[in-house]
């Protein structure tokens, strides 16, 4: 007969297993969520060392879809971000409530070219993350990502969205 320690040990490892189990179909509840409520696209960006990096980008181009952007979203893989896309170039500023996620946000302007890199923005904050100068767009990365890639003030985003200008 087992003792009531090894039913605590076999619960208490069954209750952690369910939790990785919930945790990692939240994951990809996320994603599944993004990709029913966002189109998808891939861009590249050639960082300052002039190697071109492929991302997997949800676009946010309207209202409703920059006003939600990443939030709630726990988990993204190294080569996704979402894009955001605006009617027109301008000063833009971002916040990071109810993003769990820390994020890279790079801001880029009407040609394409990377004008602000703000690195690892701290989750859930309300202090808003500012482009400096007009922007068209702005690519959210999974934190550590710009550093990574070489990719600065300066770097170049291939995608049609900033081609059109």
């Amino acid at each position: 007969m087992k003792s009531i320690r090894q039913v605590q040990i076999f619960l208490t490892a069954m209750s952690l297993l369910w939790l990785s189990i919930a945790s990692a179909d939240s994951g990809r509840d996320d994603a599944k969520a993004l990709d029913r409520d966002f189109p998808r696209s891939t861009l590249q960006i050639a960082g300052l060392d002039a190697k071109l990096h492929p991302i997997r980008v949800w676009v946010a181009d309207n209202e409703t879809r920059r006003a939600r952007g990443l939030m709630y979203v726990r988990e993204m893989a190294a080569d996704e971000g979402m894009l955001f896309i605006y009617p027109r170039a301008q000063r833009i500023a971002m916040w990071m409530k109810n993003t769990v996620l820390p994020l890279d946000m790079l801001f880029v302007a009407a040609d394409g070219r990377i004008i602000r890199v703000a690195a690892n923005t701290r989750p859930q904050s309300l202090e808003t993350v500012e482009s400096g100068a007009d922007a068209l767009g702005v690519i959210e990365l999974n934190a550590g990502i710009a550093e990574k890639l070489n990719i600065r003030a300066g770097s170049q985003v291939i995608h049609p969205a900033f081609l059109r200008r």
